[in-house]
């Protein structure tokens, strides 16, 4: 549902909220919040609540010592594991400077930018996600260990999955804030489970990770758990993927996701190190099923990219990333490769062709292909490129 200013402002007064979190991203797509009394509401829309900008990472340049947060009444959402009396509510920020201008390093607005350019390009992108996590017990002092919640398999139930009541608890928590889940089962690793997410257009899509991820986090904590997005939790076990399903129309209605494809294979190694921004991001790549290859194919395996054209609408499966990744930058720059792709008519290459033809083996390599990228540095602020290429 969204909501407008006047709306955020009665729903306040009628549901006796009495907390609101105004949450935003630093470059690395980690969620940050502010919280805010009601009487500070009307101020935070129209002026915006400062942050002292040098202490948030990515921002670290800025010249003035705060940044302003504005925000989206159209994000509100309740937080259902709070009191229902005195209720929290939270909405995502958009990160302005002291004019009220846009902040360059806001990954929000960098991703706004890329479905602004889309749509003057008469293309509509949606994204849907496949998102992997590990459940690990803690110990006796709250801290996370390396032992997994069960022993369970791919697709295993209970009593060997014993996750099974934790993912529905997170599907209905995140159902109640507005957002879409379609499946869920436990993976391959012990302790692996995964969630599925209904596409839906790129903003929502990428407000919707953030908020999952802090969802599982929270219902893991309060089965005394913790919960790994981590890119390799176990040696010599499955890691945690981030698969990002594509979808692509232009203004007539045309699918034209084989054209957003070819355009995001030819781009994807200048990417990379925004998809798997840690060191860690590549002992994944290679191993069970994540790809380490640029390539595609029609069946599902260990490709870059599987494209599903047996219905209606062809369906891309980005399967690269990994879920330490910034939703925002991903689409933004998984839209700027798909319009490049359709601009230019580029076609695929052959089907599962590129056996020398590999990721980048480490973020070394990845970093030097973004540092020479000049279709990155069309895209991303120099702010946001240093911040990953420290």
């Amino acid at each position: 549902m969204s909501y407008t200013e006047s709306e955020i402002m009665e729903y306040i007064e009628d549901e006796d909220a009495k907390f609101i979190r105004l949450a935003f991203r630093d470059a690395y797509g980690v969620q940050k919040n502010i919280s805010v009394m009601p009487t500070e509401i009307h101020k935070a829309f129209n002026s915006g609540v400062p942050i002292n900008a040098r202490a948030i990472r990515g921002f670290e340049g800025y010249k003035e010592p705060n940044l302003y947060l504005k925000p989206d009444p159209a994000t509100m959402a309740v937080l259902p594991w709070r009191p229902d009396s005195g209720r929290v509510l939270r909405m995502f920020c958009d990160v302005c400077t002291a004019d009220g201008e846009p902040y360059e390093a806001d990954t929000r607005n960098i991703l706004r930018t890329a479905v602004k350019k889309a749509e003057s390009k008469g293309i509509e992108f949606k994204f849907g996600s496949e998102m992997e996590f590990y459940l690990f017990k803690l110990s006796d002092e709250g801290t996370p260990t390396t032992l997994p919640y069960d022993n369970a398999g791919y697709l295993d139930i209970a009593p060997l999955d014993r996750g099974e009541n934790i993912r529905r608890e997170i599907c209905l928590t995140i159902e109640e804030m507005g957002l879409t889940p379609e499946r869920s089962h436990h993976e391959r690793g012990p302790g692996q489970n995964e969630i599925d997410f209904h596409y839906g257009k790129p903003m929502k899509a990428a407000d919707q990770i953030i908020t999952f991820k802090m969802v599982v986090s929270t219902i893991a904590d309060r089965y005394g758990l913790y919960a790994d997005f981590s890119p390799v939790p176990i040696s010599n076990m499955p890691g945690n993927g981030y698969h990002i399903n594509i979808f692509a129309h232009d203004k007539d209605g045309n699918d034209v996701a084989k054209y957003v494809a070819a355009g995001i294979i030819d781009k994807i190694k200048d990417i990379t190190l925004f998809l798997n921004p840690t060191e860690a991001s590549y002992a994944r790549f290679g191993t069970c099923t994540a790809p380490d290859k640029v390539n595609w194919s029609r069946s599902s395996g260990s490709e870059l990219m599987y494209i599903d054209d047996t219905m209606e609408k062809t369906r891309a499966e980005l399967r690269s990333p990994d879920a330490l990744s910034n939703p925002y930058i991903a689409y933004a720059l998984l839209i700027h490769a798909g319009l490049y792709g359709v601009e230019n008519n580029l076609s695929l290459p052959k089907e599962m062709e590129g056996e020398g033809n590999l990721l980048p083996k480490n973020r070394k390599e990845a970093m030097e292909y973004a540092e020479a990228s000049s279709f990155v540095k069309s895209i991303l602020p120099e702010a946001v490129i240093r911040a990953y290429l420290q």
